[in-house]
């Protein structure tokens, strides 16, 4: 599957690139409302936890229904904005490393199996991959890291 190509780049190119950030800039949040670049490289740390569970979780059990999760509520109860941004990025890089195993467990008629995501439909073990590594880039690119030349 072309996601795990794209996963493994992710975790030989971010981790760098992350660390080339300024203290000033990780810890600066645009507004009182919004993440700062470590509270949103934390939100993709509860992301990748959470998204493991569904990976997982989808090969083992016939139709799972996973829970969702309240991003800012599990930001805040982590607290990343006080967090060394060094230690994020290494959990950045083991969860990642975490969930790319699950993934490359997956046999291939196995990225059918669905799974139910709060309220939602049936997914796709392969629809939830995908979108976890798009919401991934998506986050990465508030943070300042523009992995569009990463293939």
């Amino acid at each position: 599957m072309q996601g795990l190509a794209l996963l493994r780049s992710l975790l030989s190119e971010v981790p760098s690139r992350l660390e080339q950030l300024p203290p000033k800039q990780v810890e600066l949040k645009p507004a009182p409302s919004k993440w700062s670049p470590k509270e949103e490289l934390g939100h993709l740390l509860d992301s990748a936890a959470n998204n493991h569970q569904r990976i997982v979780r989808t090969q083992l059990e016939d139709k799972p229904a996973m829970p969702g999760y309240d991003g800012n509520r599990w930001v805040e109860l982590h607290a990343y904005q006080r967090r060394n941004w060094r230690e994020l990025i290494e959990l950045w890089s083991s969860l990642n490393r975490q969930l790319l195993s699950a993934a490359e467990a997956v046999q291939e008629t196995a990225w059918l199996r669905t799974c139910t995501i709060e309220d939602s439909g049936p997914l796709t073990l392969k629809f939830v991959f995908e979108d976890y590594l798009e919401h991934m880039r998506h986050h990465l690119s508030h943070i300042g890291i523009k992995v569009d030349d990463v293939k």
